[in-house]
């Protein structure tokens, strides 16, 4: 399988290490969900610089990004910003799945739950790469 090449900005290094540094608690939660590869052996890494944005979430593999949105991502202007992000993310063929902050306080095994079955979904639709070419 060809590896797909994800624009990278050096200059959004520092600023994603700030944002790991000073996560949300809804973020913190997510990560504990996420970390050291408890879905299913995935790695995800948090706060991800992809092209001029930073992800909350990604994971290479299944080519998926995770946002958790707070309070602010509710006004126009932000919720703009995450559209156009979002599409920017899918033109490199990364799909977002978002979630508010408070699904993830008070709803986290559904949140889990809902990150499973988009990879569930990638399994079923991707080829093992040792059946390829039989």
């Amino acid at each position: 399988m060809k590896r797909r090449i994800i624009p990278y900005n050096p200059k959004l290094k520092e600023f994603a290490k700030q944002l790991r540094n000073n996560s949300t608690k809804a973020e913190i939660i997510l990560w504990q969900k996420l970390k050291r590869d408890q879905m299913y052996g995935y790695d995800f890494h948090r706060q991800k610089p992809i092209d001029n944005y930073i992800l909350d979430f990604f994971c290479y593999e299944l080519m998926l990004g995770i946002e958790v949105d707070g309070y602010s991502h509710e006004f126009l202007e932000v919720y703009q910003k995450d559209q156009q992000k979002e599409k920017v993310m899918n033109s490199f063929g990364i799909h977002i799945l978002r979630f508010s902050d408070h699904q993830v306080l008070k709803d986290t095994e559904n949140v889990k739950r809902a990150i499973e079955e988009y990879i569930l979904e990638h399994e079923k639709h991707t080829p093992n790469p040792s059946q390829e070419g039989s």
